[in-house]
């Protein structure tokens, strides 16, 4: 027995740097798979109470878990942590909890996003409605309006405990990010290495474009604020060493899994998990990057497979690999746009002619343009310009690349590019609608906003 457990040990020991590409390697798919074209999305919401608006509390959150899984049958299992209550579990995705009781909806990659619509639209309805019965509402925006992180507490959760205690001795807005925000994600598959740093580039430089047309988080601490992103503006100061644009080498030809993993292996550790009297725990690493934990070790621990897996969850830029691209970088959205994120960009990563037409328009741009856009556009929005060119012409012409590509795919998913394109169209971001309205027909009022962001 003793002898089988030292072998399962030796299996999961890193011993040289070049077992660090294997999960990138592994998430190479056929061409069959990539024929289905699969999307996964990833979907944060926004719980506030139904009479003053504040941030709803874990407690709160919990009970909502708990009356879900009993009215709802799909949700066949529950994820603890020392016996509290954080996500449930079902054959389609998983819901688990954001540090500041935000809920995210994970779900399986799908090859239809008319799947995805129906999936989040029965989640929604059904949620709302329990959210209304415990006094909460859904909010389908990026920033909690009224409470900020200092009245936010974390959920009971070691993971978000050593991200709270780290992250803020490196930067200034973590809590905000980790407390406040919710947003919406999308990933997407690749068939090799080369497909993989072809879309990886791909799809940094467009983000912070993207990101810009997705602004919808303009009201913090039950105002108006000088951000049309404030969950964005949260991003640029949560850690430069795992947060952003990776590095200008991505945009270079031969950019490779091993340059990836090159970049990662100098970013400090926050924690690592063991298995403890049969419990798995976190224990929280100081001072070391994961190059120096592969050589040296950690008080007594040296590092395996599972560290270095969860080491690529705590790298934070707007597209990051696993083993699969993951595009991370807009808020989260009013019902009829929520479609619009992974239908934008499976429009464009999986058409080639719609990538070359894309790349055609940025050209003249190198890392340092699309670095400027991305700290410009949470204060901006689309009202910018890039190298004397209006953004807003910029994007428009973006998404209408992807609809036309989506309407090639003939089944009919552009039409949920629809309503970006009303905004697009018009060169404004769902943020600017928020600020007219709130200066106009609603007077100020922020329950008015709250009604109007209300996910049903």
């Amino acid at each position: 027995m003793l002898k089988q457990s030292l072998i399962n040990i030796e299996e999961k020991v890193l011993s040289n740097e070049n077992q660090l590409t294997e999960i990138f390697f592994s998430g190479c798919k056929t061409p069959e798979i990539m024929a289905q074209q699969r999307v996964g999305v990833e979907f944060e919401k926004l719980p506030v109470c139904k009479k003053d608006l504040k941030a709803a509390t874990y407690p709160q959150v919990a009970r909502f878990l708990s009356s879900l899984k009993k009215r709802q049958a799909q949700w066949t299992g529950c994820v603890y942590e020392h016996n509290a209550l954080l996500g449930l579990v079902s054959n389609n995705g998983v819901i688990t909890l954001e540090p500041g009781s935000q809920t995210e909806l994970s779900l399986s990659p799908m090859d239809s996003i008319d799947n995805i619509s129906k999936i989040l639209k029965n989640y929604n309805n059904l949620t709302s409605q329990l959210a209304q019965e415990l006094g909460l509402l859904w909010l389908g925006c990026g920033i909690q309006p009224v409470s900020t992180y200092r009245n936010i507490n974390i959920i009971p959760k070691k993971r978000y405990e050593y991200m709270t205690k780290y992250l803020p001795t490196v930067a200034r807005k973590p809590l905000v990010m980790m407390r406040e925000t919710a947003g919406i994600q999308s990933s997407f598959d690749y068939s090799s290495e080369e497909d993989a740093m072809r879309k990886f580039s791909f799809a940094l430089k467009l983000s912070p474009f993207i990101s810009a047309a997705f602004a919808n988080s303009p009201i913090r601490n039950g105002r108006l604020t000088k951000f049309k992103s404030n969950r964005a503006a949260s991003w640029l100061e949560t850690d430069n060493d795992r947060c952003g644009l990776v590095s200008s080498k991505v945009f270079s030809e031969d950019f490779s899994f091993k340059q990836y993993a090159q970049i990662l292996l100098d970013v400090p550790m926050i924690f690592i998990e063991r298995m403890i009297n049969g419990t798995k725990t976190a224990i929280k690493v100081e001072n070391i990057t994961f190059r120096q934990f592969m050589k040296h070790g950690y008080e007594g621990f040296f590092a395996q497979k599972d560290d270095w897996e969860i080491h690529l969850s705590l790298y934070f830029p707007d597209v990051r690999f696993k083993s699969y691209i993951e595009i991370r970088n807009h808020d989260n959205q009013r019902s009829d746009l929520i479609c619009s994120v992974p239908a934008l960009w499976k429009g464009l990563l999986y058409n080639q002619e719609a990538m070359a037409s894309v790349l055609d328009i940025l050209k003249g741009f190198t890392y340092f343009d699309f670095e400027y856009v991305r700290r410009k556009t949470p204060h901006y929005g689309l009202d910018m310009n890039i190298k004397h060119l209006p953004l807003r012409d910029i994007v428009k012409e973006i998404v209408d690349i992807s609809y036309q590509s989506l309407k090639s795919f003939t089944n009919g998913e552009e039409k949920y590019l629809e309503s970006l394109m009303e905004y697009t169209n018009n060169g404004i971001t769902p943020a600017d609608v928020i600020i007219e309205k709130y200066n106009g027909e609603w007077n100020g009022n922020i329950f008015k906003f709250a009604e109007y962001s209300s996910l049903k």
